[in-house]
């Protein structure tokens, strides 16, 4: 039976003046910081701009990274927080901000254990691309990642009676010599002023702001973005506005295979690929390892001039990736009952497709892709009919510049001194990712960050 589950935003006759922690964003690090807060004995209240709740998190798919795990080694997968933090420093380009990586790779396995005993199992492994191993968790229902751990957390928040408001749009941040007090919200035509003892920053990026994206990424004018509409970078302004530091802002990141053929774009997961579905060009054949970083991944996809690739895959990698479903059911995915006929609906000549799949069923076989030197996402040859193709192409996905912290979460200056009062943690956070940010990250790092951001005020 479908989960009938719905929160209820808090009705603005019971906003309050005074709270310990005003939150700013109701995504996955916002939510966890009210969460964790309220366990530390604090009076919390969240406050989110947009009608809907969850932001960017909601469309998150693949699932949360964590190394050293008790999920790995029930799936008897050997991993350790030294593999995570390189497989993250080298995929970042080694430019992730050091203190931030090494706290973010030593308490991930923490975060997963501090979610199952809210009762938010991860108890299922998959991998993305640029990782070494298994360290991908993700609920044993194989549902996307972003929309369970958001109906999760409501739960937990509509438990605990946390004040969670809507359309409450934070305009400036209240300040008391140098220190943080607060916040000035408004809401339809009316203002209010509510003080604090500390304000969160959990606002997101700014992958939605496409003036802000090309004052620092001109390049990227008219690329289409997987953002919802209200990742427009408010966080980082709020925080200029009382001298904080921004760093990194022209590392964004482009997303290789969105499906952008409709009025939207839907981001196709990195699990897709993680399970052993390939990607091949218009003329039926393989072009790159499909789980190398995604700017590498996104340079190959540019590379050919073709408007995109394909995504190809078959049952058995459909089975394990629930996401699938939902893409086909909005009528993103082609399906032939045969390569022959799915060669056919897309325009491929038959034989080379064939051939293609079996080359890579080869490479599976023989756990060796001599092509690609591809050595993740070996686990499954494509010979489960029915078969499938997604036309994919690279978009704006995720912006891995932002507001400097330090590992505490507290917000810094250009000379490195913290703001009393203030924190930020999530994808508003700048440093973390360096240059390129890895699949199954994003989710950790709000969790992670997300419970650290509350941590000192308890």
């Amino acid at each position: 039976m479908a989960d009938k589950f719905r929160f209820e935003p808090t009705p603005l006759d019971q906003l309050q003046s005074h709270y310990d922690v005003v939150i700013v964003g109701s995504g996955g690090t916002g939510l966890t910081s009210a969460i964790r807060a309220h366990e530390l004995g604090l009076s919390p209240v969240v406050l989110e701009k947009m009608p809907q709740l969850g932001g960017n998190t909601t469309r998150a798919s693949s699932g949360m990274n964590a190394a050293a795990t008790e999920v790995q080694r029930k799936h008897h997968i050997k991993d350790t927080v030294a593999s995570f933090y390189h497989d993250t420093f080298v995929g970042g380009g080694e430019q992730n901000n050091p203190e931030l990586l090494k706290y973010f790779t030593e308490n991930g396995a923490d975060a997963i254990d501090w979610l199952m005993k809210h009762g938010i199992v991860l108890d299922d492994l998959t991998i993305t691309g640029g990782m070494s191993t298994m360290r991908t968790h993700r609920p044993s229902s194989m549902a996307p990642i972003g929309g369970y751990l958001v109906t999760e957390l409501l739960k937990l928040a509509d438990k605990a009676e946390l004040p969670i408001f809507t359309e409450m749009h934070v305009d400036r941040l209240l300040t008391t010599g140098d220190a943080v007090t607060g916040v000035e919200v408004t809401t339809g035509d009316e203002t209010h002023t509510i003080t604090a003892d500390a304000v969160v920053l959990a606002t997101g990026g700014f992958g939605a702001n496409e003036k802000l994206l090309t004052r620092y990424r001109p390049e990227l004018s008219g690329y289409r973005t997987t953002n919802q509409p209200g990742a427009t970078g408010d966080g980082l302004q709020l925080a200029r506005q009382v001298g904080a530091e921004l760093v990194d802002m022209k590392q964004v990141q482009v997303h290789p295979t969105v499906q952008q053929d409709t009025d939207h774009a839907f981001l196709i997961g990195e699990a897709v690929r993680g399970e052993g579905a390939i990607l091949v060009d218009r003329q039926g054949k393989r072009f790159v390892n499909e789980l190398a970083t995604r700017k590498v991944v996104t340079a190959a996809i540019e590379y050919l001039d073709e408007k995109g690739a394909y995504l190809i895959f078959d049952q058995s990698v459909r089975d394990r990736v629930k996401a699938i479903e939902f893409y086909d059911h909005v009528g993103l995915v082609t399906t032939g009952a045969t390569l022959a006929e799915l060669a056919e609906k897309i325009g491929f000549d038959a034989e080379t497709l064939a051939a293609t799949v079996t080359t890579w069923n080869t490479a599976v076989a023989t756990k060796h892709d001599g092509a690609f030197g591809r050595t993740t996402g070996l686990d499954r040859e494509l010979t489960q009919a029915p078969y499938f193709a997604i036309h994919v192409a690279p978009a704006v996905h995720y912006t891995m510049g932002g507001v400097r912290i330090n590992a505490q979460t507290q917000v810094l200056r250009e000379d490195g001194t913290p703001i009393t009062g203030l924190f930020a943690a999530g994808e508003v956070a700048g440093g973390l990712h360096g240059n390129n940010r890895i699949g199954g990250n994003s989710i950790a790092e709000t969790v992670v960050f997300g419970l650290q951001s509350v941590a000192k005020l308890g």
